[in-house]
């Protein structure tokens, strides 16, 4: 499966049905959404370091790709509502990331290094 698809199947799954239009409420739900999901990514890895000393075991791999999975779904419903394929955005970010790395500016600061 390509993102285009996934975009496309996880979209079925959005009850609000929400528009390109920021101030939808659909829309915003889904940007605090994606920052609430994150958070709890940022929460499994907390708990891990703080309660098991950094070890990791294997659920706690499938409780992260779950959570990522959540991620995912949120970012496939912004980008949808913005009317832009999810594997633009993959493609995007990966031009980026490797024209960073050629010209030597991975680390730094700035959007537009």
């Amino acid at each position: 499966m390509n993102f285009n698809d996934y975009q496309k199947q996880a979209i079925t799954t959005d009850t609000f049905g929400g528009t390109g239009q920021v101030t939808d409420p659909a829309f915003i739900t889904k940007i605090l959404g994606l920052v609430g999901e994150a958070g709890e990514v940022a929460e499994k890895f907390k708990k891990i370091l703080r309660d098991k000393d950094a070890n990791l075991s294997d659920a706690d791999k499938a409780e992260i790709v779950k959570e990522l999975g959540d991620v995912l779904w949120y970012i496939s419903s912004i980008t949808h509502y913005l009317g832009v394929p999810l594997q633009e955005v993959a493609d995007v970010n990966l031009e980026k990331v490797h024209s960073r790395k050629k010209r030597g500016v991975t680390h730094g600061s700035g959007d537009n290094r």
